[in-house]
């Protein structure tokens, strides 16, 4: 428990990114238009970020609500435009009709990034075989996050399968870090805690008036109180 934990909280825009930051936030992760989920954000909104605040900033490769990868060759630009913006860190995640990852489309986008680091988004509470995907992906370049809340219904649901995959962290499939997210609440964090989950992921939680709110620093310094200095 006296072990930091990550902190990352979703930003929309620049106003957001320096609350999170003013808040005590250790990560962003960048998207636009939540109605979707969170999809690709515009070059500008990266750059506007990148000067406005020095945390880590995640991008997000998306083009459409759900997640099956759509048009891969646009997402491979888009990749590409996000890092002649300045973007250093990714958020990406693809599947196919069966629930399986799209490794072809995994592959072709990562290849963009050249070895920067990424996260594994929500995809993965999708997936047929949650197990398997992991091991499919155990050794791809780039790869240091899982973004889940265990289950597709959020953590609620999920929370025992969060906790089993953080006691095989070490594991083949299982070396990345696990960062919690989807429905969290602050009640959640003392289990996940002792369970050893050391990052955790806010967006709601973190705008008291909603998605059509901005992130308040106050409420991410509460999340940065509970989770520890």
């Amino acid at each position: 428990m006296s072990k930091r934990a990550v902190l990352e909280v979703i930003a929309l825009d620049v106003e957001d990114a320096v609350a999170a930051q003013a808040g005590g936030a250790d990560r962003l992760e960048l998207v636009t238009d939540m109605a979707a989920d969170g999809l690709t954000p515009a070059t500008a909104t990266v750059t506007a970020i990148r000067a406005a605040v020095d945390i880590p900033v995640r991008v997000m490769l998306r083009l459409a609500d759900g997640f099956a990868a759509g048009a891969v060759e646009r997402l491979a630009a888009a990749a590409g435009e996000m890092r002649e913006a300045g973007a250093e860190e990714f958020v990406l995640g693809f599947l196919d009709a069966d629930g399986q990852v799209d490794l072809a489309a995994v592959e072709r986008v990562a290849a963009e990034l050249e070895g920067c680091r990424w996260t594994f988004h929500r995809a993965i509470d999708h997936a047929a075989d949650r197990d398997a995907l992991r091991k499919q992906l155990a050794d791809f370049p780039g790869l240091d996050t899982y973004l889940t809340a265990g289950s597709a219904r959020g953590v609620d649901a999920g929370l025992p399968v969060l906790c089993a995959e953080a006691a095989r962290r070490g594991e083949p499939g299982y070396g990345q870090q696990l960062l919690v997210g989807g429905g969290l609440r602050l009640e959640h964090v003392p289990d996940l805690r002792d369970a050893g989950v050391d990052a955790f992921h806010i967006g709601g939680a973190a705008r008291p008036d909603g998605w059509s709110g901005p992130v308040s620093a106050e409420a991410v310094r509460r999340w940065r109180g509970v989770l520890g200095s």
